[in-house]
């Protein structure tokens, strides 16, 4: 399944690539999230081939209206992001991805997360780790949230975001800095790898994290809730660290 998921997500990147930089149709599908001709194309192909490999199972699919399209098993699904970044994507900021996951009894079990543009393939099976392109990664080893460079998204509605300037403000005093590159999937990716130390966000969707949360997990790190309980990826927020800083991280955010 895992090499499945490697092949339909390199093919559905090779749809964002071949669009890129393009005149292309976009749409708003709410004050602000964008929707792109690239997204639809991008999903229709992984929907068209989950269903011709394994019929019976479910897909949860950003762009189908968040619906769940049911086979005959509803103990696996596939829930895909085929555009994360999609705004960035629209600008011709070279930052997005394909994000795929499989979900087995409630348990993410299979994962990649795919950039076309740096030709990355970040992959993880439960229980045999987390690679990119193949190679073995683990989270940084920064054992002090004060040298730690730390990754977030800004949220679309800050009016029911009360906290998130606090908790911008106090990981900027706190940390060696902060990031936004719009792309919650590769955010996490680039957690696992070690690039980044740290990830916290609220208002995410299950496509967005279910990927990059085994991804971490994986490679030695962290995933919670603000609370430090564990994190369900259909109810946000997350907090997400290489571990040795979790804590306090955790410490801002409650």
């Amino acid at each position: 399944m895992l090499n499945f998921a490697i092949e339909t997500a390199r093919d559905a990147g090779q749809i964002l690539l071949e669009k890129f930089g393009r005149k292309i149709n976009i749409s708003k599908k709410g004050y602000i999230d964008l929707v792109t001709e690239a997204d639809l194309a991008s999903e229709a192909l992984i929907i068209d081939r989950i269903k011709s490999h394994y019929p019976k199972h479910s897909i949860l699919a950003e762009e189908s209206g968040e619906a769940v399209i049911l086979g005959g098993d509803i103990n696996w699904k596939w829930i895909i992001d085929p555009l994360d970044g999609t705004t960035n994507y629209a600008h011709g900021y070279p930052c997005f991805c394909v994000t795929i996951a499989l979900e087995h009894k409630g348990e993410i079990v299979v994962g990649v997360t795919y950039d076309p543009t740096r030709i990355e393939l970040f992959t993880v099976e439960k229980g045999a780790g987390a690679s990119l392109n193949n190679k073995k990664i683990r989270v940084s080893t920064e054992t002090k949230l004060s040298n730690s460079l730390i990754v977030t998204g800004f949220p679309y509605d800050f009016k029911r975001n009360a906290d998130f300037a606090k908790h911008l403000t106090a990981f900027f005093m706190k940390t060696r800095g902060v990031r936004r590159d719009g792309s919650a999937a590769l955010d996490m990716a680039y957690v696992a790898c070690g690039r980044f130390d740290g990830f916290w966000e609220n208002g995410l969707n299950p496509w967005d994290v279910a990927a990059g949360k085994l991804l971490i997990e994986e490679a030695g790190g962290q995933v919670t809730y603000y609370d430090g309980l564990p994190l369900n990826i259909y109810t946000p927020p997350i907090c997400a660290s290489n571990g040795s800083i979790h804590s306090e991280m955790l410490e801002i955010l409650m």
